[in-house]
């Protein structure tokens, strides 16, 4: 083998750096590669003893047998997510969408797994059929991957990566306890259906008596909403071909991710072409709504330019900022009386939507702004801690990405 052709990684730890050349094999050569037995839904539960993994990232449900023992590696076979590459940690049922890995050598499990997940997107590529795709059990037993057969080499390589992952769970651990920690507050600082005040009350609003519930109609027609309205652009609904690389966002509910508007990945409208538009015309501090196929995320829009486009599946709320305060208004279209009312009507239909006819018919309860603004500044600081703690989370990804590429050698045979 040519200099050029070696399997040598870019990051090596030098101990092992006299060994020279990994091994270029099949994923056979070093494994079986075992589907499941399915299990039909009436055999599933929402909770319950053992976790079923099938063709998803997460489980599709839970039993109360298992037919596979803990510390497995397994790779999703079917679905849109077929070649994820996930390592249970404790017994569970194997899918009949789902395969198990059998190492045939003496090689450390947690190197074997992080190998696969290294090699994640390429097993992704085996993907076959354009309806439920699938990762046929021949292809991914052909698979070419790097191997290294220094037991030494392997435990370095899988401590490295599992105490990152090791980190990465605590973290997520702590943010997930911040979510929950949101969640109590968003059903204690609102009232409950049915009640007039609170659970909890900061003591300086204890003396203001009862919040005051009104309809969204009737809050525009009192201009305390002053304008409420969708990307429902009808004729003016853009092609395709009328997006462009640059010029002004175009907002889907997709873009709404943990109270903020990410603009990263939205698609934009030609400025001329965007003037042209009469609905759905966002501008700083609206309030705004996923309505249609992702119903639910709630974001403040906060941008220097003048105004931004609404698809047909986000509502923006622009409010009177002296008696309904924007960021008060977030947090109520989180709060547990005003989600129970829009999946009341959901759950009424076939179609994943709230159209805003409908949205107008739903109440809101609102206390005096100078508690709107001492609640909302309450989850204003436990979503800055919420935001800090997903950045942490990315860059700590971002560095174990770094690592992968350069503890395994790359190749370029598929």
């Amino acid at each position: 083998m040519s200099k050029e052709m070696k399997l040598i990684p870019e990051l090596r730890f030098p101990e092992f750096e006299k060994f020279g050349s990994w091994q270029n094999v099949n994923l056979e050569d070093v494994a079986d590669v075992i589907k499941g037995k399915q299990l039909n839904r009436l055999q599933l539960s929402e909770s319950g003893t053992y976790p079923c993994l099938n063709g998803g990232i997460t489980p599709s449900g839970f039993t109360d047998k298992f037919n596979t023992g803990a510390n497995t590696i397994t790779i999703s076979e079917g679905g849109n997510s077929c070649g994820f590459v996930s390592y249970m940690t404790t017994k569970f049922w194997l899918g009949g969408h789902c395969y198990k890995i059998d190492l045939k050598k003496s090689t450390f499990l947690e190197f074997f797994y992080q190998l696969l997940k290294a090699n994640e997107s390429r097993i992704m590529g085996l993907r076959v059929g354009s309806g439920l795709p699938n990762i046929q059990k021949g292809t991914l037993l052909s698979l070419k991957i790097p191997f290294v057969t220094n037991p030494g080499e392997q435990q370095k390589i899988a401590s490295c990566l599992s105490s990152l992952d090791e980190l990465i769970t605590a973290h997520n651990d702590r943010l997930d306890a911040l979510k929950d920690h949101k969640k109590s507050l968003l059903q204690n600082l609102f009232p409950q259906e049915g009640e007039t005040v609170p659970k909890v009350r900061f003591p300086e609003f204890e003396g203001d008596g009862e919040w005051i519930e009104s309809s969204i109609q009737n809050l525009l027609d009192n201009k305390i909403i002053i304008s409420h309205l969708d990307g429902n652009h009808g004729a003016l609904y853009p092609r395709a071909d009328e997006f462009s690389e640059d010029g002004v966002p175009y907002l889907t509910a997709n873009d709404l991710i943990s109270g903020t508007v990410d603009f990263r990945y939205c698609k934009h409208l030609p400025l001329e072409k965007a003037k042209k538009f009469k609905k759905g015309v966002a501008k700083n501090g609206d309030v705004l709504f996923a309505h249609n196929a992702t119903v639910g995320p709630v974001a403040k829009l906060i941008t220097d330019l003048p105004f931004v486009i609404l698809s047909t599946t986000v509502t923006y709320y622009r409010c009177d900022n002296e008696s309904l305060i924007n960021d008060f208004l977030r947090y109520a279209l989180e709060s547990p009386f005003f989600v129970a009312q829009y999946k009341r009507v959901m759950s009424q239909s076939t179609r994943n939507q709230v159209p805003i006819t409908t949205q107008r018919k739903f109440h809101l309860q609102l206390p005096k702004p100078k508690e709107q603004q001492k609640i909302a500044s309450c989850f204003s600081a436990v979503d800055e801690l919420i935001i800090a703690q997903q950045d942490i989370i990315e860059q700590l990804q971002q560095q174990k990405k770094g690592l992968m590429q350069g503890l395994f050698p790359k190749f370029n045979i598929a």
